[in-house]
């Protein structure tokens, strides 16, 4: 409860490391994050929003059930774990995260992580403690790795032309169209339709003329 009401963004994630657990309630029935939100200390929530263990990404690198291999490689689960619990959600910085990482750059790697994040969204939803903001999330980062794809297949610039792409702005007044549609697109493919967080963004959204 302490770091995050103080301000402290390095504490917070440390704890959330050591493994503190993000939904325990104080005395008055409140989580560290909403009691962060509540004094201001928004950075920490965050913090503790963004925050997705690293076992439970692990948890897809051993085979499961009739599985004969994992559903995510070893060698991706770091990768891909810097990328999920990254703040900034910027689709350039997103794609970015990817290009830096040959071992993410290549169609194959994301075709499995994106699978693993479609996997995780359903989690995030379908558990007792349901996480819409996880969820939306990981769902997100899913559109972007698929587009991606999309980007290595048929580009010779690959993902400098995704890039160049999002940040691309019209004419009269240099708005970024193509970055403003990959992210309404990644909205509208949301699974969950009974989603309150989907609900609000899409009354939020729909109205606003690109």
């Amino acid at each position: 409860m302490f770091p995050p009401n103080s301000g402290n963004k390095e504490i917070t994630w440390m704890m959330l490391e050591a493994g503190a657990e993000t939904d325990v309630v104080n005395s008055v029935g409140r989580t560290a994050a909403q009691m962060a939100a509540f004094v201001g200390q928004h950075d920490c929530v965050t913090v503790i929003n963004n925050f997705f263990p690293r076992e439970r990404l692990d948890y897809y690198t051993k085979p499961q059930g009739l599985d004969k291999e994992p559903k995510l490689p070893v060698k991706l689960a770091g990768p891909l774990h810097k990328i999920i619990t990254t703040t900034n959600m910027h689709p350039v910085k997103i794609v970015l995260l990817v290009k830096e990482n040959p071992l993410l750059a290549d169609v194959e790697a994301l075709q499995k992580c994106y699978r693993v994040l479609d996997l995780i969204c359903e989690k995030c939803m379908k558990q007792k403690d349901m996480n819409e903001v996880l969820a939306m999330k990981m769902h997100y980062i899913s559109c972007i790795f698929q587009k991606c794809i999309t980007f290595l297949k048929e580009r010779e610039d690959k993902l400098d032309g995704f890039i160049k792409s999002l940040l691309k702005g019209r004419e009269k007044d240099g708005f970024p169209v193509y970055q403003e549609k990959l992210i309404r697109e990644s909205i509208r493919k949301f699974p969950y339709c009974e989603a309150t967080l989907l609900q609000q963004l899409v009354r939020s959204i729909a109205p606003v003329e690109i």
